[in-house]
């Protein structure tokens, strides 16, 4: 069973920067699309950004070149760092995977951008 779990979520002040990770487990595939996406208070879900296996990548305008998206497969992770943070990217923040027609989450990191 493959299995996503991010880290790295926090407190951080605007203008801050933060990187989350994503590992994968439970399969010895690569995971060819991996995304980010986040859930704000009272919000629905959203997308962040996504990756391929070969690291072609594609952004929502909101965080378009003030947010990252790598990944390393030998380790079966991907990277989100975060610039410039403003107070509306507070927000729980999950991995997707889409493996072999199957979807898999995390369970979230909480980022708060506050003063």
């Amino acid at each position: 069973q493959v299995q996503l779990v991010e880290s790295g979520g926090g407190l951080v002040q605007p203008g801050g920067s933060l990187r989350l990770s994503c590992a994968a487990s439970g399969t010895s595939f690569i995971i060819p699309l991996m995304g980010w996406y986040r859930q704000a208070p009272g919000k629905e879900r959203e997308l962040v950004g996504t990756i391929t296996s070969d690291g072609v990548t594609n952004y929502a305008a909101s965080v378009k070149g003030r947010f990252t998206i790598s990944r390393e497969n030998a380790k079966r992770t991907v990277y989100l760092q975060m610039n410039g943070l403003k107070p509306e990217d507070t927000a729980v923040y999950y991995c997707e995977g889409l493996l072999r027609s199957r979807e898999y989450w995390g369970k979230g990191t909480l980022v708060t951008v506050s003063s």
